[in-house]
C-alpha cells in the first residue's frame, strides 16, 4: 500500500509541502492510475490497522496496571465532529466535553473558537497555553488529538473502525478515557478510520474528476479554517487588505492546544518515578513516553530559530535549583 506521503505525493509532486492545493481547490486531479494502484492495495492496510490495534490491545491487557495508570488525569476534550456526532477531520463543528463526558460546548461553528480559547503566555516557555475560557487559567485545560477526537465523539463513520470505537469507549466511565498511553490505541482506530474511508473514496471514480477549482474574483478580508491533523485541532485564522496580501495571522496548532496537559503529563510521570531528587537515564525515558503520546512538533507551535534545546530544572520545595538537565 503506497504509504500516506506516497499518496500525497500522487496529487501534488512532493511528499511533504504539496503544491496542487490552491485557493478555490486543487490545481490538478487525481490520476485513474494513481487510483487503481491505491485501490489495489488498501485491503492490506486495513488489514495492517487491525493487526496493529489487536497487539496494542494484547500489549494493554499484559500491562494493564501501566497504561491506566501513566500520565493519568482528568481534563477536558476538544474535536471536531459530524452532523452525526462522528469524528470529523476536515469540516466539522467544536465539541468541548468535560473529564465526565458532559458537552460544556456542542456543535459550535470553528469560526466562533476565540469565544471558547483564550491563550496565556508564561516567560519560561516558547509556546503559549491556550485554555477554556469559562474555566480560566490553568483550570481550563484540555486534550486535543486522537485521545481528544475520541473521547468528544459518539462513534466513527465507518464500519470497522466504528466497533473498535465501541471497545475503547468501555475503558473509561461515562465513555472518557484519560490515560495518556491511550493516545496511541485512538491513533490506530483513527488510522484504520481513515484507512477505510480511502477506500471508499478511491472506489468513487469521481474522485479522478477534473472538476476540482473554483474560481473567483472575490477577496474575503478575513478568512477562519479549522481542520483536525493528526495531531489535533488546528486553528488557522487570517486577515488580508483588499489587494489580498496579509495583515495578521493567528495559528493556534495541535501542539500547543495539548500544551497545558503535556506539562501536567509530565509532573504527573515525574511525581510517580522521582524519589529523593534522584533522576535516572531510565527516569527521563519515561518522562519522554510521556511526551510522546502527543506527539508534539515545537517548531509547529513555537516558530523559533536555530537549535532549541531540551532542559530540565529540578527545584527543591523552597524553589531553589536543585539540577539541571540539558539534551
Amino acid at each position: 500500500m503506497p504509504s500516506v506521503k506516497k499518496i500525497i505525493e500522487m496529487m501534488g509532486d512532493k511528499r511533504v509541502h504539496p503544491n496542487a492545493a490552491v485557493p478555490g481547490g486543487m490545481n490538478r486531479a487525481l490520476h485513474p492510475d494513481k487510483r487503481d494502484e491505491i485501490l489495489s492495495q488498501v485491503d492490506e492496510v486495513i488489514a495492517d490497522c487491525q493487526f496493529a490495534i489487536d497487539l496494542f490491545k494484547d500489549y494493554c491487557a499484559k500491562n494493564s496496571k501501566v497504561v491506566t495508570s501513566f500520565a493519568d488525569f482528568k481534563s477536558a476534550y476538544l474535536g471536531l465532529i459530524d452532523n452525526n456526532g462522528n469524528v470529523e477531520y476536515y469540516d466539522g463543528k467544536l465539541r468541548l466535553r468535560d473529564s465526565q463526558g458532559v458537552a460544556l460546548e456542542d456543535n459550535r461553528d470553528p469560526e466562533d473558537y476565540l469565544s471558547i480559547i483564550e491563550e496565556k503566555v508564561e516567560d519560561w516557555s516558547y509556546l503559549k497555553f491556550p485554555y477554556y475560557k469559562k474555566f480560566g487559567y490553568p483550570g481550563g485545560m484540555y486534550r486535543v488529538g486522537p485521545l481528544g477526537r475520541l473521547n468528544v465523539a459518539d462513534g466513527c463513520d465507518t464500519p470497522l473502525a466504528n466497533k473498535e470505537f465501541s471497545n475503547f469507549k468501555k475503558l473509561g466511565d461515562n465513555g472518557i478515557v484519560q490515560g495518556s498511553l491511550y493516545y496511541h490505541y485512538a491513533r490506530l482506530i483513527e488510522m484504520l478510520n481513515c484507512a477505510e474511508k480511502i477506500k471508499l473514496l478511491t472506489a468513487d471514480k469521481l474522485i479522478c474528476s477534473e472538476d476540482v477549482w473554483v474560481n473567483s474574483s472575490r477577496i474575503n478580508e478575513e478568512g477562519i479554517g479549522v481542520i483536525e491533523a493528526p495531531r489535533g485541532t488546528l486553528f488557522h485564522h487570517y486577515w488580508v487588505d483588499k489587494s489580498g496580501r496579509m495583515r495578521k495571522v493567528n495559528l493556534i496548532v495541535a501542539t500547543g492546544n495539548n500544551n497545558l496537559a503535556m506539562n501536567r503529563a509530565v509532573s504527573e510521570v515525574a511525581r510517580e518515578f522521582i524519589h529523593d531528587g534522584n533522576v535516572t537515564e531510565g527516569i527521563l525515558n519515561r518522562i519522554e513516553v510521556a511526551i510522546r503520546c502527543y506527539d508534539p512538533c515545537l517548531s509547529c507551535s513555537s516558530h523559533a530559530l536555530g537549535h532549541m534545546p531540551l532542559e530540565i530544572t529540578i527545584r527543591e520545595p523552597d524553589g531553589s535549583v536543585r539540577q539541571v538537565l540539558r539534551s
